[in-house]
């Protein structure tokens, strides 16, 4: 059982006041708020470690190595990846995608297809698109249905020799759909495709263990897990990785250099060119230990008593639909109501210092699905509460009100 109004006391910006209101904060799944363990690991790192790592003999880039490694392993261990060296350090999950598409443009020819899902985020489906125009390759689609579900008949009628990739997201940003991954994975190596899973915005909410997914890579991002901006990760598996051609050249990425010929360094650092986020890679390792903490099962209970008790309060609005009502979600609910447009319900909230996120959520193929612009999308974290909901629920009843 949580303690919430303890967990609401480790972040700070829960105290803060917009537009004269206490601050409800319902963008968790763009990202999370960051608790003081974090915001005091960053502070530490500039304020007593602050150097380069790996090619420094002074003391200070060697004690920063080894923080900076030392989260590689606990990022490692939290993923069940089976060596740290299949831990490639990323800027983020675009980054992380863009690194694995660059690399099959390599491995790819003409009549090869690769398969995404209709539920994606931008960031899975136009990096792909762009390695079908460098290669020849072909983009299907694994179709959808009106519950915010993946077709898993069609997905088996799209598999065949000739599929090379398959790229899903674990949960959906927009709707909150929990993919079934593992079938998937399960389903894409029987013919011998590669899966890639975007789980960006599953990380804040399970533990994805990518060994018994058996997945051949997954990506998040560390600020949709009370971490920093600007760091995330890229899990693949060893032999995939030996196999794909580093994505950019410089420092740190070389074995030897001359003017004729340069050698690769080894994992995980033939993907990791030039000076790395390090205080980042710290903190996201600081922001797993956090939530580990609270746990995990007890995190995903919590989320889905606000999952369950929003829908329930929202839904009692007159002409208020949620798109996204698959069994299997977590705590997110994207809505609309019936002659307004979700950003001017966005603006109001906004007024009343509640923070939801409005628009198409970089998934505009969902939102073309469901013949509609966008949607108003709140999304709950385990520092959210019951009473936050209800001032969000008279938030929509004004909004509705006063724009009807």
């Amino acid at each position: 059982m949580l303690n919430v109004n303890k967990i609401r006391e480790d972040f700070p910006i829960l105290n803060r006041k917009v537009n004269g209101k206490p601050l409800v904060y319902f963008d968790n799944a763009a990202t999370s708020q960051t608790p003081q363990q974090v915001i005091d690991v960053i502070v530490d790192y500039y304020s007593n470690f602050n150097a380069n790592i790996h090619r420094g003999v002074h003391t200070l880039s060697q004690e920063a190595t080894d923080l900076y490694e030392q989260a590689r392993i606990k990022i490692q261990k939290h993923f069940n990846a089976k060596y740290s060296h299949e831990i490639i350090m990323t800027s983020g999950t675009t980054h992380s995608i863009n690194l694995v598409a660059n690399g099959f443009s390599a491995l790819l020819k003409k009549g090869d297809e690769i398969l995404v899902s209709a539920l994606e985020h931008h960031s899975n489906i136009v990096p792909w698109q762009m390695l079908c125009e460098r290669t020849g390759a072909q983009l299907r689609v694994i179709p959808m249905n009106q519950q915010g579900e993946l077709i898993l008949s069609d997905y088996d009628a799209l598999l065949s020799e000739h599929t090379k990739l398959v790229f899903v997201n674990h949960i959906s940003n927009a709707l909150g759909t929990i993919n079934p991954v593992k079938t998937i994975i399960d389903k894409a190596h029987q013919v011998g495709a590669a899966v890639l899973i975007d789980g960006a915005q599953a990380c804040p909410h399970l533990i994805p263990d990518v060994q018994d997914l058996d997945v051949d890579f997954y990506v998040t991002s560390a600020h949709k897990i009370c971490g920093p901006t600007g760091v995330g990760m890229l899990y693949g598996k060893e032999a995939w990785l030996n196999k794909l051609p580093p994505y950019q050249g410089g420092g740190e990425m070389i074995a030897e250099v001359t003017f004729e010929k340069t050698t690769y360094a080894d994992l995980p650092h033939k993907f990791e060119a030039g000076t790395p986020n390090i205080c980042g890679g710290i903190a996201f390792g600081a922001a797993l230990d956090y939530m580990n903490a609270i746990g995990f099962e007890n995190i995903a209970a919590y989320e889905k008593e606000l999952l369950d008790y929003g829908t329930q309060q929202l839904l009692e609005i007159e002409g208020l639909k949620i798109y996204g009502v698959s069994e299997n979600k977590t705590s997110v609910i994207s809505f609309n109501i019936e002659g307004i447009h979700p950003y001017d319900i966005g603006t109001i909230l906004d007024k009343m210092g509640i923070a939801v996120r409005t628009g198409h959520h970089c998934a505009q193929p969902i939102m073309d699905f469901y013949k509609i612009p966008g949607t108003v999308r709140a999304s709950f974290a385990f520092y959210n509460t019951k009473s936050e909901i209800d001032a969000l629920v008279n938030g929509v009843k004004k909004a509705k009100m006063m724009l009807s």
